[in-house]
């Protein structure tokens, strides 16, 4: 069957006439829509829709802080180039307001150069129907100036809340761990001063809530006990408003991480009987024990050890270095598979070649512990221990048996590589040391402690996990010293060794209140 096929016919665009000449070039334009008979090269020409906006600025921060004022009283935290900052010029623009903004994006300048370039570009009704856009640059000028917090930093008597942290131990490892947390989740930040006393450290600060969120932070990271304490400054007689001093007092738990403690009787049983003479391996928000002849762990919550608190009975100082003669694993191991029971063989480091005598005992480093590995633990037997909980142990038929010859703590690993040819580093606060101006040998007992912190930190991965480590600064001295300890020195093979990978590259981006 034939089908006629008709033709089909499409709409025809009609393009727009022109019916006009342009007043100023005389190019033809269609006049019902034209914009006051001009086209539309002549209307961007003629009309400026940057007018009357700001081509020039200034931007006040703050030398201490790093912070940024926003008229007329704020002061508010933003890093360069970034959308706190770029808000805050487009606020401080007069005129900006009457027009619409498109798009607005950072300019580079030279770091050092105080200078701040923005480029903007805006939109703007020029007649009826007739919308232009233009671009355009705004230039500002970076001026230094003290903000109030800081200007109190640096006057006498005028904080109005203070933490006062003291721990009373013989060495700072409980500091440094402390000092780590703090830079990793910036809970010194609102400090205006800290201050380094003899048993601890100070925080002061402007508010009394930010002497109070710190506060809960020390709670939620250490056991501490608080205790709060108020003065009256002055007090309006006409209005009755007071103006008070609050003053908190943080008292940490003195057990520290490889502490050999002696637990109270009363105290062991009520924590699932576990041998009174036990091994503090952590501390968290709880001291966490380990007896290491029968792996058995137990948490001592910070209310319960006010209660019936208990010392230390030797600390790190003490440790005595034993060599394994021979180790063998028993197979019961901890809930997380960290600490293996085994029965190893020991002699003192320093007997060797002198006498044969050796120890017998238990250990819950069966993992880590091999037949000639170095291990530092505490000799109990022929040492005296001014100990009244010790005492009460020996005297009781049920747990003198109990108290073991040797206790081993942790393995020891020959370092032959200087200190400084670490990989990694960690930030430090700074801190004011006031009258106490350390002498040499209080000096030197402070490295040793932090170097103590620092192998402490290489050799456990779970104590790693809660900080933040950081990419060294190598110079190529150092590098070269490094590849030569690599190739010389076969003593640190077995030295625990950070991945790369886990270590933060922001080193120099720090903040002004932390240090090297």
């Amino acid at each position: 069957m034939e089908v006629d096929s008709m033709p089909i016919s499409l709409p025809v665009q009609e393009k727009a006439s022109a019916t006009i000449l342009c007043c100023n070039c005389g190019a033809p334009i269609d006049g019902t829509v034209a914009a006051g008979a001009l086209c539309y090269d002549c209307v961007k020409l003629t009309v400026d829709a940057s007018e009357g906006i700001q081509r020039e600025g200034v931007l006040h921060t703050c030398r201490d802080c790093e912070r940024w004022l926003s008229p007329p009283s704020q002061w508010v935290t933003a890093a360069m180039e970034s959308r706190g900052l770029l808000a805050l010029c487009l606020r401080k623009l007069r005129g900006l307001n009457k027009v619409r903004i498109i798009d607005a994006s950072f300019l580079w300048t030279e770091p050092h150069s105080r200078r701040i370039k923005v480029k903007i570009t805006v939109q703007q009704e020029a007649f009826e129907g007739a919308i232009i856009q233009q671009t355009f640059e705004v230039e500002y000028v970076v001026a230094f100036q003290q903000c109030p917090d800081c200007q109190k930093s640096y006057t006498a008597n005028v904080w109005r809340a203070s933490v006062q942290v003291r721990q009373k131990v013989p060495h700072k490892r409980t500091f440094l761990y402390l000092e780590q947390l703090m830079l990793k989740h910036g809970a010194h930040r609102d400090a205006i001063n800290i201050k380094e006393v003899h048993d601890g450290i100070d925080f002061f600060f402007s508010q009394r809530n930010h002497a109070e969120k710190f506060v809960d932070f020390l709670n939620s990271s250490v056991p501490a006990r608080v205790k709060k304490s108020q003065e009256l400054i002055s007090m309006d007689i006409h209005t009755s408003k007071k103006s008070y001093k609050f003053t908190y007092s943080a008292e940490l738990v003195p057990i520290c991480r490889d502490d050999l403690v002696a637990l109270p009787i009363k105290l062991a049983k009520s924590l699932g009987n576990i041998s009174p003479v036990c091994l503090c391996h952590r501390i968290g928000t709880s001291i966490n024990l380990i007896d290491p002849n029968t792996l058995q762990t137990a948490d001592v919550p910070t209310p319960i050890y006010w209660r019936a608190p208990f010392t230390n009975l030797t600390d790190v100082k003490d440790l005595v270095e034993f060599v394994v003669l021979d180790i063998e694993p028993l197979g019961p191991t901890s809930h997380n598979g960290r600490f293996v029971l085994a029965e190893c063989t020991v002699a003192r480091a320093s007997d060797l070649g002198v006498n044969d005598k050796t120890y017998f005992c238990r250990t819950h480093l069966g993992s880590v512990l091999h037949a000639g590995d170095s291990v530092m633990g505490y000799q109990l037997t022929g040492t005296n221990f001014n100990n009244s909980q010790l005492d009460d142990i020996e005297k009781s038929n049920a747990y003198a048996s109990q108290i073991p010859d040797v206790l081993l703590v942790k393995k020891h690993y020959a370092r032959k590589r200087k200190p400084k040819t670490r990989s990694w580093r960690l930030k430090r606060m700074a801190k004011d040391e006031g009258e106490l101006l350390p002498k040499k040998a209080d000096q030197d007992r402070m490295d040793a402690d932090y170097e103590m912190f620092l192998r402490d930190v290489e050799e456990d991965p779970e104590l790693r996990q809660t900080l933040a480590l950081y990419k060294a600064q190598q110079r190529k001295k150092q590098t070269d010293e490094m590849s030569m300890v690599t190739t010389e020195d076969s003593g640190d093979e077995e030295v625990p060794k950070i991945d790369v990978n886990d270590l933060l590259d922001d080193f120099d981006d720090m903040d002004i209140n932390d240090q090297v």
